[in-house]
């Protein structure tokens, strides 16, 4: 069953990396694990800025794949996005995957949490999602585009990044 397990969670880097590729080339970037940066710390550590979870930190996912997903509330490729999203977790669900939202405002109105309650309860989101309305875990990593996605592997390395929307059915 471990063996499955690894094989699926390749195939699952090998699709998001394929697809980035293919339909993202001018944001997205693949690394090597000789290159492959390791994510920086969670900028935040307070319960209040987590919706869905406890305060996270690597060392806390540590052997597993996470999907870092990079939103706004009024981001519509964000909303159009969060399907996939979905349908990917439920498809890994019991796997070694995990994915953490981070909510980066673009706008001052965006930094409501209550606003922000809203849509993730709306768009049925279940994961952890820290709420970075400082702007430092955007910073840290280096983010620049809404949605933007970022590939960590089980060793807390960045393996892939890319931007823009997704839609349903797109890592087949």
């Amino acid at each position: 069953m471990h063996i499955f397990r690894a094989g699926l969670l390749s195939a699952l880097v090998a699709a998001v990396a394929i697809f980035a590729l293919q339909h993202y080339p001018q944001v997205s970037q693949a690394y090597s694990l000789d290159s492959a940066p390791e994510v920086p710390e969670f900028t935040h550590a307070e319960a209040h800025n987590w919706i869905n979870s406890e305060p996270l930190t690597w060392n806390d996912l540590r052997g597993q794949v996470v999907l870092l997903d990079f939103w706004t509330f009024m981001c519509w490729n964000c909303y159009r996005s969060f399907p996939w999203l979905n349908s990917m977790e439920a498809d890994l669900e019991g796997e070694d995957f995990t994915v953490v939202g981070v909510h980066s405002p673009e706008f001052e109105s965006e930094k409501d949490i209550t606003r922000i309650r809203e849509r993730v309860e709306h768009f049925k989101l279940h994961h952890p999602i820290m709420v970075d309305n400082d702007m430092s875990y955007w910073n840290a990593i280096g983010n620049r585009y809404w949605p933007a996605y970022f590939l960590v592997d089980k060793q807390g390395r960045v393996r892939y990044f890319f931007a823009g929307e997704t839609h349903e059915g797109d890592k087949q």
